[in-house]
């Protein structure tokens, strides 16, 4: 199969305020004269520029550029990263932003915009069972994205990767699917106090549901887990550990790996939330051994509204549908239905196509840099951010993992979450103030809310230094 032309569609300009403004021909509408956006200058990350297209609604040809998979790759940068997206450009309150709300969303490269808005402008179709050369296209990428997730988590196969709209709905369709097939009463489902809501409310859904009980993990005082409670909390009664890559409120990352396998030793299955996970580190689902690992796009530098569920081919074919529709099944009559095979089976309705194309714009982008040069980046960044933070009267750091991506949770003395969201806002740092959707997390530092601020590949220690300089600037007002 041939991998379409994402970073090859017409292409997309940048407008005054560095906003992307589509210079492609749609066929019908005419052509919108806008200059491509300028090619970067060399480095990992920049891409190759969109060729234009040879007329006015020209085709979208369906191949796959070469020029972002280099057999050598240049030495990381921020920079190099930062060239590519364009949102980081802009100011906000007459500032220039500075965006550390990475572990809500990242914000898209132009490889990313140019390929969502060069499919529905010279791509758009609907997949499968269309007979006519767009919707062989449209398939053609929409399978490309599948093969491309499954290299990026090291899948044996495009067949064990399911479209989701995301993490949450992931989690959700193996509750239901799974879940409601293999649990019963007295079973337990071991879930940390460190995850998100979406790892924790759709076991107790399916908990109540089947009568299993959902069995929290405590903590440690530095924000690990405490794994000799999570040994002895696991028994034969434990069908299932949901687990995270990657904590989104203290950056924790446990020892997923080992605690797998201790899992596996009770035959309970594992379910990892890499959500925070992928856009920081590479992830071998074999290699975990996971029987389960879900993730969202719009974490990857992706769009929103799509992600994926892998999962182990024994499993999958013993997973029910969970809704019903089009595009799962086989053949319908009102005497019986036959369902597609896996991974269609799982997928009711229209998939967001558009999203599964920025979704392998997105992976292409972050995999032509040297990922292992970018989490070296990330934790000197981080180690940069702990200190500067650490000058700052008042400032508390909530979690103390030696095993951590760069996020920094936070409070202030005497100031409201709230109001140091706001306070950083007027000088265009964007950062996040609340529960984080991790409310056990928090509570177990007494918390009911903090501040966090989440780095990316493409933050610099200048905007550190800035969210430090800011945050003394509150203090001092007084």
């Amino acid at each position: 199969m041939t991998t379409p032309d994402l970073l090859g569609l017409p292409s997309a300009g940048t407008g005054a305020a560095g906003v992307p403004t589509t210079g492609a021909a749609v066929p019908g509408l005419g052509t919108a004269a806008a200059p491509a956006a300028p090619a970067a200058a060399s480095g990992a990350g920049t891409g190759a520029p969109a060729p234009a297209p040879e007329s006015a609604g020209a085709p979208w040809n369906g191949t796959e550029p070469t020029g972002r998979h280099l057999t050598q790759q240049p030495p990381f940068s921020p920079e190099s990263a930062r060239r590519d997206v364009p949102i980081l450009h802009r100011t906000v309150n007459g500032k220039p932003l500075v965006w550390l709300d990475n572990g809500a969303t990242t914000q898209k490269p132009r490889q990313v915009i140019e390929a969502v808005s060069g499919f529905y402008a010279a791509g758009n179709s609907n997949i499968h069972r269309g007979a006519h050369t767009m919707a062989r296209e449209a398939t053609e990428a929409y399978e490309a994205g599948r093969t491309a997730v499954a290299r990026f988590l090291g899948a044996a196969s495009p067949d064990e990767i399911v479209f989701t709209r995301g993490t949450t709905e992931a989690i959700n369709l193996v509750a239901q699917s799974w879940g409601r097939a293999n649990l019963g009463p007295g079973d337990d489902i071991l879930v940390p106090v460190l995850e998100h809501h979406s790892n924790i409310v759709p076991w107790q859904m399916v908990a109540k549901e089947t009568r299993a009980r959902v069995v929290p993990v405590p903590l440690r005082p530095d924000g690990q887990i405490d794994l000799d409670a999570y040994a002895d909390r696991l028994s034969m009664r434990t069908r299932l550990v949901a687990l995270g890559q990657a904590s989104n409120v203290l950056g924790t990352v446990p020892p997923v790996k080992e605690m797998t396998a201790l899992a596996h030793r009770y035959r309970a299955k594992v379910l990892v939330d890499g959500a925070q996970a992928v856009a920081h580190f590479p992830v071998d689902v074999k290699d975990l051994d996971a029987d389960f690992y879900v993730f969202s796009g719009h974490k990857l530098f992706a769009p929103t509204g799509i992600g994926a569920l892998y999962a182990k081919p024994e499993i999958l074919e013993e997973m029910a549908p969970w809704q019903g529709g089009g595009n799962m099944i086989d053949s319908v009559s009102f005497d019986h239905t036959t369902y597609a095979p896996v991974p269609h089976r799982l997928e009711a309705g229209t998939g967001h196509i558009a999203g599964v194309v920025g979704l392998l714009a997105a992976i292409n982008w972050l995999t032509g840099f040297d990922r292992s040069a970018v989490a070296a980046y990330e934790t000197e960044l981080l180690g940069h951010a702990q200190q500067a933070l650490a000058a700052v009267p008042g400032l508390d750091l909530i979690g103390s993992a030696p095993d951590r991506i760069a996020v920094l949770t936070f409070t202030l003395a005497g100031q409201d979450p709230a109001r140091i969201a706001q306070w950083l806002d007027e000088d265009g740092i964007a950062v996040r103030a609340g529960h984080h959707c991790a409310q056990p997390a928090l509570a177990h530092y007494g918390l009911e809310s903090a501040a966090r601020a989440s780095l990316a590949l493409y933050n610099t220690p200048e905007e550190v230094d800035q969210l430090a300089a800011s945050l003394l600037r509150l203090q001092q007002s007084g």
